[in-house]
């Protein structure tokens, strides 16, 4: 028998949900099974998979000791600790994520990616000990391509996370990205409305200006702020967040991304010695419409990476 007390970082969750969670190795069948049959218990009592639970909670598992002799991953211990920290408080982290670094495990089964350096950021700081948690680590609330850089969001708590997520969800933070496009688009200031279908097998996407079977509605808006003979720097606010949109929508009006490699012109690239994206989520801004709880103070708030590796290198 194990048994689990809820902490602030468990509570508001499913009981199935953080069973799955605290017990990876038990199969989804013999958790509800276990459930069911009172082998795992809340408060000594049997309950509904979908009950949330409480801080103080009591969680006993009659299962196998099988299912838990595993112990924790600490594989983040072996990656540096350096991060670029734009802002940090008691919930969150900005952290500048730089061209090159995925942010998590990869096809290639990277391990210094920047959700490992968090980890061991914070481990080093004394904010997290896996072996104290039951069903949380800190977590990135929004993902960038390993060559596009810029703001990437961390929460240090579970109800940091959910207050992100749901933001984000809700559309509540404004980013914006500075690129540099080969050409220049057919307004100073425009917005994008395509649609975008995964290729998965490819790893790429496909726009259309038509409603597909698998498309979905994405908006890029645009601005531009200096042109210097074939090559133009754009200020862009995404009003959805695509896979690849932002490399698509430009390479879809004919102003690829410089350096981008799959939806770029190689020509041009070549000619710039360029081989990442000229890409960069350089500024965000907390724009809440509803109740931000932990996270109200951040309202209105503004953060921005100062130095952008291709501002005075090509215009």
């Amino acid at each position: 028998m194990r048994e689990f007390v809820i902490s602030p970082n468990d509570a508001g969750q499913r009981l199935d949900k953080f069973v799955s969670k605290a017990v990876p190795r038990l199969p989804q069948s013999l958790m509800y099974k276990a459930i069911r049959n009172k082998r795992i218990k809340l408060n000594g009592k049997r309950a509904d998979i979908s009950v949330r639970l409480n801080v103080g909670d009591v969680v006993c598992m009659y299962i196998n000791d099988e299912f838990f002799d595993v112990s924790p991953e600490n594989e983040f211990m072996s990656v540096p600790s350096g991060l670029s920290i734009i802002y940090e408080d008691d919930n969150i982290i900005l952290i500048d994520k730089k061209n090159g670094m995925v942010v998590h495990e990869d096809n290639e089964n990277t391990i210094d990616t920047l959700i490992n350096r968090l980890k061991r950021y914070l481990y080093d700081k004394g904010e997290y000990y896996p072996e104290k948690e039951n069903s949380f680590a800190p977590a990135l609330c929004n993902r960038l391509d390993r060559n596009t850089g810029g703001i990437v969001i961390a929460a240090k708590n579970a109800e940091a996370l959910r207050v992100i997520n749901q933001k984000i969800k809700d559309r509540e933070l404004d980013k914006y990205y500075l690129c540099i496009v080969s050409g220049r688009p057919p307004e100073d200031h425009g917005t994008i409305t395509a649609y975008i279908e995964k290729n998965a097998s490819g790893n790429t996407v496909k726009v259309s200006s038509e409603k597909t079977a698998g498309g979905k509605t994405a908006i890029t808006e645009y601005t531009v702020l200096k042109t210097s003979g074939e090559l133009s720097l754009l200020e862009i606010r995404l009003h959805t967040g695509r896979t690849h949109q932002i490399r698509a929508h430009m390479a879809y009006i004919g102003c690829p991304i410089l350096g981008d490699v799959k939806y770029g012109r190689n020509r041009v690239n070549k000619k710039y010695n360029v081989k990442t994206q000229a890409l960069y989520s350089y500024k965000l801004r907390f724009s809440f419409r509803t109740d931000g709880g932990i996270l109200a103070y951040l309202d209105g708030k503004e953060f921005e990476v100062k130095n952008v590796w291709f501002l005075d290198k090509f215009i």
